[in-house]
């Protein structure tokens, strides 16, 4: 399963850099692993760095959303499944 980089951070697709630059702040503040005794926060953690990392340049996110609807159409059923797992896990989730 491939990582959904807007999951990670908490946004949708069309998020401004601003968006994506405040919502890596809050997240990986929270996530710190000095900060969070969570077993998985280091994993969140780095997580939301690779999402940063990928989402805040401008070439690199073109090339994971064109990626992201290309899969869309490839393999429709998995991308629903993914949709519903980012869906339900904001919804469950801190």
């Amino acid at each position: 399963m491939t990582a959904d980089h807007y999951a990670a951070l908490g946004l949708g697709a069309n998020a401004s850099l601003a968006d994506i630059k405040k919502a890596f702040r809050q997240k990986a503040s929270f996530y710190h692993p000095d900060r969070n005794d969570a077993p998985d926060a280091a994993q969140r953690f780095q997580a939301v760095q690779k999402a940063y990392e990928v989402l805040s340049d401008e070439d690199t996110r073109k090339a994971y959303d064109d990626n992201r609807r290309r899969n869309l159409l490839d393999d429709p059923l998995q991308t629903a499944r993914e949709i519903w797992q980012t869906y339900s896990h904001s919804i469950f989730s801190p």
